[in-house]
């Protein structure tokens, strides 16, 4: 017998593979008694198919069990009463592993109602959508905490960082009043929240924006033209919240941004964060998860100390690139200690306190204080190693329009990027600035400058030992580069992508032309979809 099959044979009756149907039939603990046309609350179980005996939980986890299986008091979910003048059916979502749908309140307002309990079938191949494996995987959602995402509110807020607030409850089981929708939320525990995408949804926190709109639509714009720029001190303060919460799932789809007019005509878009349903996730407590935990760095489990910066952060990593490229060193470490500063005790033990049911409360709230006071002591730490980790390579891209790239290459500790919107008055060139980084190649590696379409200029200065690598693709249109710069030692240090037509390089010892009869060097991700 090999060693592959003998844990095989120990796994199995671990995850029970056979049981059929996996999911709980109805939340209720007393789901075979009817429940009273007037009944305001119901006791319930987020999901009590995710309890396991010794042999489950040494193999897969404890994770957090005991609290999907804890039975709790939460309203029953009314449309007609959920919020002032009731809500009626919109569409259904997309979701690959959270049945959702979007509800619109008698104001317009639109609303996410989503089940706490995942489904991750859809998103294996089909080949894996049965026996054991799917089994295993959907017993990966209890390594999440079902009552998570209601604690993060009063902690956002007294971040000072825009946030949703959702509200748990329980869907009737013989609910009509969600349309084509009902039967599938019939007797689950949901989430509801308001949603801030589109005009419509302006209020509470966004209150005054001009807009509001998903990342794929924001990030169209920011490139389109100079005008649209992201607000990267506001980001990286909101993703410093991540990681004290431990929330890894962090990509672009998680995030809209309001839209804020400038005293220069610009347009600020600001981050509005949403759906917090992994934070304080727990997962490496049992054989199987630690080793996957150890073959997937995203999957961190929330301590006292800070695990992988780079695992927190890889599903975000698109959108960090886009985000973070102007925020120097020093705006994360203003932001991390101004966070020390807001989320107090008494912030921090309300939180849990408010947002965990009473009986969720006495089983992991103590705990999940304790661990939320430890990891504030050392979030400066946990900045600064973020900084790193984004700073090695750090897109620079332009827009649509016409640019010129300036890099002076300093001294050995500064390199200096700046961009300029053309044409640009030699009488006040700051008018045309619209981006300037100062890079240390003690953290930068490599700088990548993107022109996009226009015809853009590059122009690279400079005598040093030491600067990051520049990358510098002109994109589509006609572009110059002008690389006058030295840096000591053998390797070129100004690399030029595009096509060999149409552009004009006027190389310096430092340049290696790059460029091929091919369009490649032209693609950029503008929006996530990898086009």
């Amino acid at each position: 017998m090999t060693v592959r099959f003998a844990l095989l044979c120990l796994l199995l009756p671990a995850v029970s593979c056979s049981r059929h149907p996996y999911f709980q039939p109805d939340a209720r603990v007393d789901y075979t008694t009817p429940l009273p046309a007037g009944a305001d609350s119901a006791r319930v179980t987020a999901g009590r198919h995710y309890r396991r005996g010794p042999g489950g939980r040494f193999f897969l986890g404890r994770h957090y069990r005991q609290t999907w299986a804890q039975p709790v008091t939460l309203p029953v979910f009314n449309p007609q009463t959920a919020v002032p003048g009731g809500l009626r059916f919109g569409k259904i979502g997309g979701g690959f592993q959270t049945i959702s749908m979007t509800l619109v309140g008698a104001d317009g307002r639109s609303y996410a109602l989503r089940s706490i309990d995942k489904d991750p079938y859809r998103t294996l191949p089909k080949v894996l959508r049965q026996g054991f494996i799917l089994t295993t995987v959907r017993d990966a959602t209890s390594a999440g905490m079902p009552y998570g995402a209601f604690v993060v509110p009063p902690l956002a807020e007294a971040a000072g960082i825009p946030h949703t607030s959702p509200r748990a409850f329980y869907v009737r089981p013989d609910e009509n009043g969600l349309g084509s929708a009902s039967e599938r939320f019939r007797g689950k525990v949901v989430l509801l929240e308001a949603k801030y995408e589109g005009k419509q949804n302006i209020a509470g926190p966004v209150a005054g924006a001009l807009d509001l709109e998903e990342s794929e639509d924001v990030l169209e714009e920011r490139y389109a033209s100079p005008k649209h720029q992201l607000d990267g001190e506001a980001y990286v303060r909101a993703r410093l919240l991540d990681l004290w919460l431990g929330d890894w799932d962090r990509h672009e789809g998680q995030w809209s941004w309001a839209a804020y007019a400038q005293p220069d005509g610009h347009i600020r878009w600001k981050p509005v964060p949403q759906d917090r349903d992994q934070v304080f996730f727990r997962f490496d407590d049992g054989v199987i998860s630690w080793i996957a935990s150890k073959l997937v760095a995203k999957f961190r489990t929330f301590r006292p100390q800070y695990e992988s910066i780079e695992g927190y952060t890889r599903n975000a990593s698109f959108i960090d690139e886009r985000a973070l490229a102007d925020v120097p060193r020093a705006s994360y470490l203003r932001a991390a200690r101004e966070l020390q500063l807001r989320l107090t005790d008494t912030a921090i033990v309300q939180a849990v306190q408010q947002g965990l049911p009473p009986e969720v409360y006495r089983l992991e709230g103590a705990r999940l204080i304790a661990t939320l006071k430890a990891r504030r002591t050392t979030l400066p730490q946990a900045a600064t190693d973020f900084y790193r980790l984004k700073a090695r390579q750090v897109l620079v891209a332009g827009t649509d329009a016409a640019e010129r790239f300036v890099v002076e290459r300093l001294n050995d500790t500064t390199t200096v990027v700046s961009v300029y919107t053309l044409p640009v008055n030699p009488q006040n060139p700051a008018a045309a600035l619209y981006y300037q980084r100062r890079f240390n190649p003690a953290d930068t590696r490599t700088v990548m400058l993107h022109g996009l379409r226009g015809k853009d200029e590059f122009m690279v200065s400079g005598n040093v030992h030491r600067s990051p690598m520049l990358e510098v693709y002109g994109g589509p249109d006609a572009d110059l580069l002008r690389d006058s710069s030295r840096v000591a030692g053998l390797r070129k240090y100004t690399r030029f992508f595009d096509t060999k037509r149409n552009n004009t390089v006027e190389p310096g010892p430092e340049t290696k032309d790059c460029t091929e009869h091919s369009v490649r060097s032209h693609a950029f991700d503008r929006d996530g979809s990898g086009r």
